[in-house]
């Protein structure tokens, strides 16, 4: 059996979706259904044509069908696409989101795809009646009244409506479309036929924003294309302001020789930047620090790569200048850069206490990163960590190799893949490295162990838990390998490592 369902064209979303559940709680399948709005052209086929139809029941059936809240966000938007065929490929989408036939709500899916493109065509069509729609006032006693008329490519007078009913209820409005009226008087927002562009008088603001707009042009900013992709020309009739555009842009080279003629042909007194008199202050860091503590110095002032210019601070590592252990982390994160320590943060706190664990007192070791800075990308008010590049890490090599020259630890523990590379070179993966020991750039043996940033991504928690127990293992193995050359092939001697840090320090670099 053939279904026909024609839906009007106000309150369009809300018929559609009444139809719908009744269609889909009959178990009536999209093919089966010809949906049609009254402002459709006619079909012969719904009108007793070659195939003979029939209304929807009018009473819900059985089945209840369940569908999440994206698809109705997304039919809430797509349905006001001036398309015929939006009705039936919603239909088809809750159909298959029912029967769990793919997922017809994802880019992926040619069906999702197409939806999803007529909700952002629909999203802009919104978007450019808010901003290009220009009322024009109609004499009247009492209220004010004023009137506009918009030619949008979709259905959009509808929602898009909702933004002025705000913006200017305490006024009457009307906005005149070819298919649609939207009126708003004493507080009331109605909608009635389309119809004929209505004859609207032109009103004395017209005037005043003309010579606004034309007082805010600016020559030297002028773009074409972009112009036209924000602004197109199938507007410009309807905007009092087009109509200065050909003459400002006829006269903008013109112009634009006119401002560089009046501009300072010599800078001001103390007009230097700012930024060159403050760096000009700063104290000149050693080529090559003799102590750790001038290493350190030397660190705050670092300029190596350009990550200094978005962090808070240099956080350089910190414990015991002698220790035997050296733990290596990637760079610091969002708490270590505002408190000016190294591992404070959540990763952190999970390191110290796996290190309790392991019968390691954090104050016995050293600390640190092989990148200095917080690499970060801003998201509102949250600074989301970035992993340093192969760039940043080898220019931060520096600062590690003379933190391993001064401490000359018997075994340095890298914690992730990051850490891993600065210490040795080798960026494979660390899968089949991890716990086992290998032979740093510095020349000393280095422990391969997971980041414990690593255990907090997880989600799944037994995996969490099987990551945790293998970064303390070999914390635990580290522990009791200090003062114990490594077996195997990588074994390497722990004299000369001066010698050897400056030679991590020439590969590095």
């Amino acid at each position: 059996m053939s279904y026909a369902v024609s839906l009007p064209e106000r309150r369009l979303f809300e018929a559609w979706r009444a139809a719908a559940r009744i269609a889909i709680s009959h178990r009536i399948a999209p093919e089966e259904i010809d949906w049609k709005t009254f402002s459709d052209p006619d079909d012969s086929q719904t009108k007793g044509g070659l195939f003979a139809t029939s209304p929807l029941p009018s009473a819900p059936g059985a089945y209840q069908a369940h569908v999440p809240q994206a698809f109705i966000s997304l039919a809430g938007s797509v349905i006001w696409h001036s398309s015929p065929g939006r009705l039936a490929a919603l239909y088809q989408a809750l159909w298959r989101i029912d029967q769990r036939q793919g997922d017809p709500l994802s880019q992926a899916d040619p069906l999702g795809r197409r939806l999803n493109l007529m909700a952002k065509s629909v999203g802009r069509d919104i978007h450019k009646m808010h901003a290009f729609v220009r009322f024009r006032e109609i004499p009247a006693g009492g209220r004010r009244r004023f009137a506009a008329w918009f030619e949008p490519e979709h259905d959009t007078l509808e929602p898009g409506s909702r933004f002025f009913a705000k913006r200017f209820a305490d006024m009457d409005w009307m906005i005149a479309t070819p298919r649609l009226t939207a009126r708003f008087e004493a507080g009331h927002l109605g909608f009635h036929p389309g119809g004929e562009r209505p004859e609207i008088p032109e009103d004395a603001s017209e005037t005043l924003w003309a010579t606004y707009f034309a007082n805010i042009f600016n020559p030297a900013r002028v773009k074409l294309d972009a112009m036209r992709s924000e602004m197109p020309k199938k507007y410009w009739k309807n905007l009092p302001e087009t109509r200065l555009i050909p003459d400002m842009l006829k006269d903008a080279e013109a112009r634009v020789a006119r401002m560089h003629a009046a501009a300072a042909s010599t800078p001001r007194p103390g007009s230097a930047p700012v930024s060159t008199r403050y760096r000009a202050t700063l104290p000149v860091a050693p080529e090559l620090p003799d102590t750790l503590d001038a290493a350190r110095d030397a660190a705050l002032q670092c300029r190596r790569c350009t990550l200094c210019e978005t962090a808070t601070r240099t956080v350089w590592g910190e414990g015991t200048p002698d220790a035997r252990l050296m733990l290596v982390g990637e760079q610091p994160g969002d708490h270590e850069d505002l408190g000016g320590r190294p591992f404070t943060g959540p990763a952190g706190q999970l390191l110290r206490d796996v290190m309790a664990a392991a019968d390691i007192d954090p104050s016995s070791v050293w600390l640190t990163n092989a990148v200095k800075h917080f690499k970060f990308t801003p998201r509102g008010k949250q600074r989301l960590h970035q992993n340093p590049d192969r760039q940043e890490i080898e220019h931060c090599r520096w600062w590690l190799g003379l933190e391993l020259a001064f401490i000359r630890p018997e075994l340095v523990i890298a914690l992730g893949a990051s850490a891993a590379f600065a210490l040795t070179g080798n960026a494979a993966p660390l899968g089949d490295r991890r716990g086992r020991i290998e032979t740093g750039l510095h020349g000393g043996p280095v422990l391969i162990t997971w980041h414990p940033a690593a255990v907090l991504r997880q989600t799944d928690r037994a995996a969490a838990m099987a990551l945790r127990t293998a970064l303390s293992n070999d914390l635990a193995m580290a522990l009791s390998a200090c003062g114990t050359p490594p077996d195997g092939e990588n074994v390497v001697s722990l004299e000369g490592t001066e010698c050897a840090s400056s030679r991590f320090h020439s590969e590095g670099l």
